[in-house]
């Protein structure tokens, strides 16, 4: 079969369907930018939920209650950070247009606040973060009360504990209890999330569940489940199951690949394209050029090749989980444009000796350099090419792991890198 070449022409390409990817999307259909959007299956699968701005200083200290007066200091110790490109009120203004996109397609997070929320990790630690589902909401509430709450896990699921999560905030929350449970339908062997999440998109499923929480809550009224309340339109799920049950409940991430963030790449892949982004998910770039007239992209599908045609780029192909970097023995590298990598001098320097120190290890600031336009810089200094910008976690001069602001670097930056985008094409 002969397979036909097609092509695409928009205002913005973004490469990358990580959060900073969709993002950017997001922020690009907001202002009515033409933008296709291409790449890698991003590593939403591997995030929480939460979206963080700033949990942690990278120095180490106490987490972060307030994440605004944290940029300030951010700015002050490391102005290269990509959260010191905006302002706090830009910043503010980024993540409370993109929860606002989420609520309005039927995922609904608290807006972004002034402190930030203390919230419970899969494995019953603590974390701050700025922006919480709805479906874990509760969580936080009942945490702060110290209410009597039940953790509930289930037979044959890994990366869940509700022992755990009890012996961890047991200290601090003394009227937590668990209790495990097989969930219907699932009776023998291994179970996973996802699978639960769609089972309990079913009524039947839904009642099940409901009837054997009421038996093992006993007097207790709030109970915490793994994140398995649906794939779509999770509040509901959410809604039904309490009403059904009587009880109040929350959800507790699991480990990756998780429920939440497979809720949130399902929700924008379907709803993006909806809102007229071009979507080519799941492939790879093979090649982009800077032509005279236009950006190029080179790509394929199964049914033949692709070839789009831009204005503008965006970058947003992650670190080394997603592709945007690679690591060889000789060193860190950018691999589709050999883009210069901001990088310890050698291999001997990524890491330090001690796994937990403090100062973490140098190779997880590794990324690009950018300007303030969030442009990739070349060797000299220079902006790579005037039409090509970065967002997300492969920019360099931030470890987002440890001042837990994964989040906060995707939006902010995609927002910065849309706004300028914006006024480059109205120049």
């Amino acid at each position: 079969m002969t397979k036909e070449r097609r092509h695409v022409s928009c205002q913005l390409a973004v490469v990358g369907t990580g959060l900073a990817g969709f993002a950017a999307a997001v922020f690009a259909g907001n202002r009515a930018l033409d933008t296709a959007l291409t790449g890698n299956t991003g590593a939403l699968a591997y995030t929480t939920g939460y979206l963080d701005l700033l949990g942690a200083m990278d120095g180490g200290g106490p987490p972060l209650d307030d994440p605004w007066q944290a940029l300030q200091t951010l700015q002050a110790t490391q102005p290269e950070h990509p959260l010191c490109r905006l302002s706090p009120a830009s910043i503010h203004a980024a993540f409370t247009e993109f929860t606002s996109f989420l609520g309005s397609a039927g995922l609904n997070y608290s807006p972004p606040g002034r402190r930030n929320e203390t919230v419970l990790t899969p494995v019953g630690t603590l974390k701050k973060t700025l922006c919480v589902p709805s479906t874990m909401a509760p969580g936080t509430t009942a945490l702060t009360d110290k209410k009597p709450c039940l953790v509930v896990d289930f037979h044959g699921l890994k990366g869940f504990s509700a022992r755990q999560v009890v012996a961890n905030l047991g200290g601090s929350w003394p009227v937590l209890s668990a209790a495990r449970l097989v969930f219907p339908g699932m009776e023998h062997g291994e179970i996973y999330p996802e699978v639960m999440a769609r089972s309990l998109e079913t009524a039947a499923t839904r009642a099940h569940l409901a009837e054997l929480l009421r038996e093992v809550a006993g007097d207790v009224t709030t109970v915490g489940l793994p994140a398995i309340l649906g794939i779509h339109r999770p509040d509901r799920v959410r809604a039904e199951l309490e009403k059904l049950s009587g009880l109040r409940i929350f959800e507790i991430p699991t480990m990756p690949p998780a429920v939440p963030g497979i809720r949130l790449r399902e929700l924008l892949e379907q709803v993006l394209p909806q809102r007229g982004t071009t979507l080519i998910p799941q492939q790879k770039i093979k090649t982009l050029s800077f032509e005279k007239d236009a950006v190029r992209l080179d790509l394929a599908d199964n049914y033949g090749p692709i070839v789009i045609e831009a204005q503008a780029v965006i970058l947003a192909t992650g670190r080394f989980l997603s592709g945007g970097l690679a690591a060889d023995p000789n060193g860190i590298r950018e691999p589709l444009l050999d883009l210069p990598v901001s990088q310890p001098g050698s291999r001997a320097d990524w890491f330090r000796e001690g796994y937990t120190d403090r100062r973490g290890h140098p190779i997880n600031r590794a990324g690009l350099s950018v300007d303030d336009s969030c442009r990739p810089l070349t060797a000299e200094g220079r902006p790579f090419d005037r039409r090509l910008f970065c967002a997300g976690i492969i920019l360099a001069n931030q470890d987002w792991i440890r001042s837990r602001c994964g989040a906060g670097v995707a939006i902010a930056s995609a927002y910065r890198s849309v706004e300028q985008v914006r006024q480059l094409l109205g120049d």
